[in-house]
């Protein structure tokens, strides 16, 4: 644990030094903001739990997602985690509110962070991301929480969307993540006369203890090349390859519930920790519905 903490703080360094590298250069907010076109977008499927946002008890660095009524966790249902990195690695998470309400929807204890009152700017840093899991590992022994004993530290997840989908990275060599997702982002090759050795590279992916999924927007989306030769790299563990034609930067994760991205990261996560074979029906077998939908490219390795 020692050498994890070491590593992840170098790796805060470096993000706070060189946030702006997690967008290539030359990159316009006009292009980070494309999204898939709403009308005619498939819809985000809420699942059968409804929803509440809370403050993290003890910790008003983050704001957590997770079905109102426990009364199922954990006798007919299991209570994963989920610890989400913001795009542009900002510290609130709020525009993703509706994205990661989708999720949790579905039976799952989902987390970021958000902006303390009076703080200056910032962003996200590796050790927040890690913070998020441990609170959920204390909160899951604390006697008197809610969710005291309906947590499921066995299947923990980190997932992000661009600068954030670096942090998932980052993030996937702590022993404790067994998922995570890399949605339009990517890292480089390791450069050891231009760039800091400890920042989250290519190499870094053969570190990863679980799945890895990856998604881009296609031809409007930046991060193309990147998402596409990150999964080439990864022979380790399974993994699943996603483009959305159309979708760009920014894909659906502003629409109504988090629109299809919401559909694909929640059908991922029921499929690697909850068994559900039918969500696995989007990433495997002869009828996998990205594989055989006209808008999407995908490829995989080493999925059941």
């Amino acid at each position: 644990m020692r050498n994890l903490s070491l590593a992840v703080a170098a790796l805060a360094a470096i993000v706070l030094c060189n946030i702006a590298a997690a967008q290539p250069a030359g990159i316009t907010m006009e292009m980070i903001n494309t999204t898939l076109p709403l009308e005619g977008a498939p819809l985000a499927v809420v699942g059968p739990y409804a929803v509440i946002k809370e403050t993290a008890v003890g910790a008003p660095r983050y704001v957590t997602y997770r079905p109102a009524d426990l009364s199922a966790f954990p006798a007919r249902d299991r209570l994963p985690v989920l610890v989400w990195g913001n795009g542009g690695c900002a510290i609130d998470g709020g525009r993703y509110a509706e994205f990661l309400g989708t999720i949790a929807s579905h039976g799952f204890l989902v987390m970021t962070t958000t902006a303390l009152e009076g703080e200056g700017r910032m962003q996200q840093t590796p050790p927040m991301l890690v913070a998020a899991v441990d609170w959920a590992q204390a909160e899951n022994q604390r006697a008197g929480s809610p969710l005291e004993g309906k947590i499921d530290m066995s299947h923990v997840a980190v997932m992000g969307q661009s600068c954030g989908g670096m942090l998932s990275v980052g993030l996937g060599t702590d022993p404790r993540v067994g998922t995570i997702g890399v949605f339009n982002s990517g890292v480089s090759a390791p450069n050891p006369e231009g760039q800091d050795p400890n920042r989250p590279t290519t190499a870094d992916l053969a570190r990863v203890h679980g799945p890895v999924l990856f998604i881009n927007g296609h031809e409007r989306d930046f991060m193309l090349q990147a998402s596409r030769a990150n999964f080439d790299l990864v022979n380790n563990v399974p993994t699943f390859y996603g483009a959305r034609h159309g979708a760009g930067h920014t894909a659906t994760v502003f629409h109504p519930g988090g629109g299809e991205y919401a559909n694909v990261a929640a059908n991922w996560l029921r499929y690697q920790f909850k068994g559900d074979s039918k969500a696995g029906e989007m990433f495997v077998g002869s009828s996998c519905s990205l594989c055989t939908d006209a808008n999407w490219d995908t490829a995989a390795k080493g999925l059941r």
